[in-house]
């Protein structure tokens, strides 16, 4: 709470405002029991938060990139290459792993979408391969999303699947195409029973159910299946993997984490994942192999059929012709001619590989399919070179696809690669195709000598050696592209991919991150201690009552006469009908205090006390019956004038009515000895104060109300006047002049500290003289002021005392109870 410095205020200083920590501090101790009713419910909750929590485990697997060379690798067999390096193949894997295609293929394989569940305690729990038994699903139905749909065994063979629904339609999905579907569905509670082994069709459901090797069911027990999306299972998967380098010294080793709610998923999408990355590394690693062999098997045919058919149209010559010897002579210059003619195809092999690859190259955008040079035979070390890094690089924008904009600075740089590799080697091939072209001229040539020297042969004869030539150039051209294939082939098989598996993920025990349920247990400690500390700063900042004797010694300098203690009874009078009691006492003390005052400033007659206070409500009238009991109990002539003419109290208590008072002797109506009541009470007289006038100010100030005073001291020792609220009316203003010593009531826990600045104001003003505070309702603690103990220390005769001195008030359960919840 902010304490104001009221006084400051009203002398013009500029006022201040100060937080009063130490009064903050022992509210605080005075509601020990609500802070540690907070902390229990906090703690309360964090328990069944953390009993509630599924465990989340986290478990690794180490896989190797590394470029593992071929070991049939040679200069002649350049079918494999390199991509560009271990650091950059590290870089390509780890965006491979995180991209959405290499996790569907993951998803795919292990049916991730499928979840199989039993009924837990607090929820139904993730068994996956616990379950004793398998749904093969029908990839070709749709499935019902988001929905568990129960199994429940019936008998070894017999299961029933059961559900509910509470609409008609449902939203499906076809794993085989992830198309999403509409689904219909039965309304209500749905029961149907099935044998393991059949197919269940059902609109929500489609497949087959069987029982896991060496399970063993009971009946009646319970299991459930929930189909999830499919690409809301790739995206969990996709964000929640994650790669990183394994060490500074492993450069080549990749560290990949799992988190999940199941050990088993983990380490089988760890392990699945490495076994993917491994075979379509080595897919991609084997594609220059394999177009290779797509390329010679297509020039194969071609040959295959050239031999088929050179072969039929011999066996035909011979058929048709007899067979008869060739010279020596004539025999080796048709050998020659035949090795002319077969260097010849060979070049003209070369020269068509040369054109179709300057064709490829100036009118395709994707390098990935281009055959090796070296299977035609072309041994020029840059053309090999440059089909290898073209082919290399563009397999790598390929792998970019997946994850990156197709703005991005990575494609425009390979592009730009690409386009300056290609350059260089169209030149390289115009410059290859014209060497090519100047050795067949030169081939045709001797061709062209060596026919010529043929010619003399007879038809025949020529027509035999030039069916023969053909038929082995052909069979030549076959068996070296045959070695070719062969060579390829080698070279694919004997390939292993650069993704090895070096630690497999493995549950060995282990692998909780999660709940961390001592920070829980933490946070609801904090949570319970801070959350009412808050809560009680903020009510006693917002809390402008006076709550204690220091507040009022703080507020104002003017002095204290007395406590009067919280004291519940049916009317007004406490002093006369329980003597015994601390309230009794404490206006006991207060009349000796009342006393010592009066006695400073002595005068003849009886003595005037005025009781007021700042609102209703604050015990004015309580305090004005007792102290003039209390007068009247000592001996002391004593008479009550009730002057709140407003609202008038000072008659129900004494069985008088209000029918006439104060105000009929004022208008006079009544003569005063008419409107004067004996009590019940020795010593004391009443005289309430009547009907409710419409002018109660100009009553007060007329001359009777002088004379009156004046008449009363020559006939009465002590002379109470109740009037109104000082804070509210200005009549008890007009009053003061009549009273030889004033009292305020401030109820504690009530009054607000506002109304201090108004008596303050008016007592530095000289408007009221000679007054005393009061304070009503006072709380017998011993850390009674805020609830903490500092203050008036008033010991015996102002109201403070042990359990002997009040009367036995014999309280039973309920009002224990209640005077408990009144303590915290």
């Amino acid at each position: 709470m902010a304490d104001y410095d009221y006084e400051d205020m009203d002398s013009g200083d500029g006022g201040s405002i100060n937080f009063d920590f130490k009064g903050y501090l022992f509210k605080v101790l005075n509601l020990w029991k609500f802070v540690l009713a907070c902390i229990g419910v906090a703690l309360i909750i964090a328990y069944f938060i953390n009993v509630r929590k599924q465990n989340i485990y986290k478990l690794e697997s180490l896989i190797s990139v590394e470029n593992d060379q071929n070991p049939f690798f040679t200069a002649n067999t350049s079918i494999s290459f390199n991509w560009g390096g271990v650091s950059g193949k590290m870089g390509k894997t780890i965006t491979t792993l995180q991209t959405r295609t290499h996790n569907e293929k993951v998803v795919d394989s292990l049916k991730s979408y499928m979840n199989y569940f039993r009924e837990g305690k607090y929820r139904k729990i993730d068994i996956y391969k616990q379950a004793p038994f398998v749904f093969t699903p029908d990839l070709s139905q749709p499935q019902l999303l988001g929905h568990f749909i129960g199994i429940r065994f019936l008998s070894p063979s017999t299961f029933e699947v059961f559900t509910a629904f509470e609409s008609e339609s449902g939203s499906g999905q076809r794993y085989d195409t992830k198309e999403r579907l509409a689904v219909s569905l039965p309304i209500g509670p749905f029961q149907q029973e099935f044998a393991l082994g059949e197919v269940v069709n059902l609109p929500f459901f489609h497949g087959v159910v069987t029982m896991r090797h060496d399970r063993v069911i009971k009946a009646g027990q319970e299991f459930f299946m929930q189909f999830s999306n499919f690409d809301g299972v790739v995206n969990g998967y996709q964000r929640g993997i994650n790669v990183s380098p394994f060490s500074n010294a492993s450069a080549s080793v990749l560290r990949l984490s799992l988190a999940g709610t199941n050990k088993s998923k983990i380490v089988d999408y760890l392990n699945t994942t490495a076994v993917i990355l491994s075979e379509t590394e080595l897919e991609r690693k084997n594609l220059y192999a394999t177009n290779t062999i797509k390329f010679i098997d297509s020039s194969l045919n071609a040959v295959n059929t050239n031999l088929k058919d050179f072969g039929d149209e011999m066996n035909a010559f011979r058929k048709q012709n007899k067979v008869f010897d060739v010279s020596t002579e004539m025999a080796d210059i048709s050998s020659k001619l035949k090795e002319f003619e077969i260097q010849k195809e060979a070049e003209n092999t070369k020269l068509n590989y040369l054109d179709a690859l300057e064709k490829y190259l100036q009118t395709k955008t994707d390098y990935t399919s281009i055959a090796a040079p070296s299977s035609v035979g072309i041994e020029e070390s840059n053309i090999q070179s440059s089909v290898a890094k073209i082919t290399a690089l563009a397999i790598e924008r390929q792998g970019y696809e997946y994850t990156t904009r197709e703005s991005s600075t990575i494609f425009k740089d390979l592009d730009r690669q690409i386009d300056a590799e290609k350059n260089v080697l169209l030149e390289t091939i115009n410059a290859t195709k014209s060497t090519i072209r100047i050795l067949m001229n030169s081939l045709n040539t001797n061709i062209a000598n060596l026919e010529a020297k043929l010619s003399g042969l007879p038809e025949d004869q020529q027509e035999f050696l030039k069916i023969q030539r053909k038929l082995d150039i052909s069979q030549e051209a076959y068996n070296l592209y045959m070695d070719k294939r062969s060579e390829a082939a080698i070279v694919k098989a004997a390939n292993i991919s650069d993704i090895s598996i070096v630690d497999e993920a493995k549950d060995i025990g282990g692998g909780l991150i999660g709940p961390n349920k001592s920070l829980n247990y933490m946070m609801g400690l904090m949570l319970g201690f801070f959350i009412p500390m808050f809560l009680i700063f903020v009510i006693f900042l917002l809390d402008h009552t006076i709550h204690g004797s220091d507040e009022v010694e703080r507020l104002s300098k003017i002095p204290i006469l007395g406590l009067i203690g919280k004291y519940r009874y049916h009317n007004n009078l406490v002093v006369f009908e329980k003597p015994k009691s601390a309230v009794a006492e404490s206006f006991r003390s207060i009349r000796s205090s009342l006393q010592f005052i009066l006695n400073k400033n002595p005068r003849e007659g009886g003595r005037t006390i005025m009781i007021t206070s700042s609102v209703s409500g604050e015990g004015k009238t309580f305090c004005s019956i007792n102290i003039a009991t209390v007068y009247a109990l000592s001996g002391k002539k004593t008479i009550l004038l009730g002057l709140d003419l407003r609202k008038p109290k000072i008659f129900d208590d004494f069985n008088l009515t209000n029918d006439t008072g104060m105000v009929n002797y004022f208008i006079g109506e009544s003569d005063f000895a008419s409107v004067v009541n004996r009590t019940h009470i020795e010593n004391l007289d009443v005289v309430p104060a009547g009907p409710i006038p419409p002018n109660p100010s100009e009553l007060l100030m007329s001359g009777n109300m002088e004379t009156l005073i004046a008449e009363l001291r020559q006939t009465y020792d002590i002379i109470i006047l109740d009037t109104p609220p000082l804070g509210l009316v200005t009549d008890a203003l007009e009053l003061v002049k009549y009273a030889d010593t004033s009292i305020f009531m401030v109820r504690l826990d009530y009054t607000k500290k506002g109304m201090l600045q108004l008596i303050n104001a008016k007592y530095r003003g000289g408007e009221i003289k000679n007054i005393n505070f009061v304070l009503n309702f006072y709380k017998h603690k011993t850390n009674h002021n805020y609830g903490y103990g500092y203050g008036y220390g008033y010991g015996y005769g102002y109201g403070v005392y042990g359990n002997a001195y009040h009367e036995d008030d014999k309280k039973g359960i309920i009002g224990k109870i209640k005077q408990f919840l009144k303590r915290i």
